[in-house]
């Protein structure tokens, strides 16, 4: 068994998309409409489907906004210099919500920043292979 996606819901995919390449690097792997669900699906990723866990962008034609709610905690992402990434990311136009530091009770450099909908994201260290 592997992890395949994690789908998000956006109000505007052309926005969603923009941001997670733009900003997050990633790649927009595929996108397919289903007029007959009224829906487009996208998914993105730093690496070919086969192999790597993505991101599943899924637009509901016509819903402008979600709430993102208190049960959804963040995605998390791996960079290599989190205040490199955090630097970039506002310079890009991305919202900060926590700056880059060492985490609470620990010494693993974090920084949380928005997508474009609002949905926080966890940019964490890469750790040392030993």
């Amino acid at each position: 068994m592997r992890l395949l996606h994690t789908m998000l819901r956006v109000g505007d995919l052309p926005r969603a998309v923009d941001f997670y390449t733009r900003v997050l690097g990633m790649q927009l792997l595929r996108q397919q409409e289903y007029p007959e669900g009224s829906f487009t699906l996208a998914f993105l990723g730093y690496g070919d489907e086969s192999s790597h866990t993505v991101l599943e962008l899924t637009y509901n034609w016509g819903v402008e906004s979600y709430e993102v709610g208190n049960a959804f905690g963040h995605l998390a992402i791996e960079v290599d210099d989190v205040y490199a990434a955090t630097a970039a990311i506002a310079a890009a136009g991305g919202k900060i919500l926590r700056a880059a530091g060492p985490m609470n009770a620990g010494s693993t450099i974090i920084a949380f920043v928005a997508d474009a909908d609002g949905y926080p994201i966890e940019l964490i260290g890469k750790r040392p292979q030993h």
